[in-house]
């Protein structure tokens, strides 16, 4: 049987074998994505995202275990870690707080590098996501890097965003200076029994009343992915403040009750399909222009392109001018 005819019929291994090989952008990688590329398109994308420290990888484990429990669903989960800045690989402490899950068939973690991507999440993720899905995941859960600024970009890939606080460490201000309160569909206060809580949730729901309601639906994917706002007379989709303690599994269950109504409202406001179409143009626009860089460096001698950026070192070119020269094919 064919790498893809295995995953589709459940082989773990097999989808291990992809995982990589889709991460490593091997062609046998892309030729499988490509087969699979019709099985996909089933699967709820949950993101969650936030800063250090604020107890995301309990979070998921947690929610994963209500998944599991209360819907039988089967669930992926692909944590992205930092790189190691000496071997290049993930540190891989993601599943060190997901131990509960292990040894359940149904339930996949995936560790990821982010091989010095922005934006919290990898530069294969969407790919991982995409064999996850044909593979028959119903529940795709990305958790983020953690980097604290720059984590936007899980809600162009996510259905549904999660954003995940903690009292005390004044990361709602931060927040509330990289935009990522924009990006949420739900907030969850986690470490809800800590001191500041009540500070912690007021000026969350405070930004988010006057971030209501054009700002959020206008900016929710980022400027790059062109999604219209939904008609004016359909309902607003109102993010909800969900305080939870995930290590003792409090909340959990509200909060799956807020991810399932952002579901509901997702289908009959056809935000869904208006989500799935800006994830894949977006990722359509970072394959052509990867693609494109690609077939420039072929057409062009590395010597001209080393000239080229002496050249603007020297100031004897300004920058525009080099990628004007370059692409024209002419000599400065």
């Amino acid at each position: 049987m064919s790498l893809t005819g295995s995953i589709l019929e459940g082989n773990r291994l097999a989808l291990a074998r992809l995982l990589t090989q889709a991460e490593n952008d091997s062609l046998e990688g892309r030729a499988a994505l490509a087969e699979l590329f019709q099985h996909t398109g089933k699967a709820h994308l949950i993101g969650v995202t936030g800063a250090p420290g604020t107890g995301k990888s309990s979070l998921v484990n947690q929610l994963a275990l209500y998944y599991r429990k209360n819907a039988d669903k089967k669930i992926a989960i692909v944590a992205v870690d930092p790189s190691s800045p000496f071997t290049g690989g993930a540190v891989l402490g993601d599943r060190v707080r997901m131990r509960d899950l292990s040894g359940d068939n149904s339930v996949f973690i995936r560790s990821m590098a982010s091989r010095g991507s922005l934006g919290g999440i990898a530069r294969k993720t969407a790919s991982l996501v995409q064999i996850f899905d044909a593979a028959g995941y119903e529940i795709i859960i990305i958790e983020t890097v953690g980097a604290g600024q720059s984590e936007v970009d899980v809600a162009r890939l996510a259905h549904t965003t999660i954003v995940v606080e903690a009292p005390g460490l004044g990361d709602e201000i931060q927040a509330i200076k990289a935009g990522i309160l924009e990006i949420a569909d739900i907030l969850v206060i986690n470490k809800a029994d800590r001191p500041g809580v009540e500070n912690t949730e007021r000026a969350l729901r405070s930004t988010l009343e006057l971030a209501h309601p054009t700002k959020r639906v206008v900016r929710h994917h980022g400027q790059s992915m062109s999604v219209s706002a939904p008609p004016t007379d359909s309902p607003m989709w109102i993010p909800s403040v969900i305080k939870t303690v995930a290590t003792e599994g409090k909340g959990i269950d509200e909060l799956a009750a807020s991810i399932a109504k952002h579901v509901e409202y997702l289908q009959k406001s056809g935000d869904w399909e208006a989500r799935d179409r800006a994830r894949l143009g977006s990722e359509m626009e970072i394959l052509l222009r990867e693609a494109l860089m690609d077939r420039f460096r072929e057409n062009i001698l590395p010597q001209k392109y080393d000239e080229m950026i002496e050249n603007v070192i020297n100031r004897n070119i300004s920058p525009y001018e080099a990628v004007a020269s370059l692409l024209n094919g002419k000599q400065t």
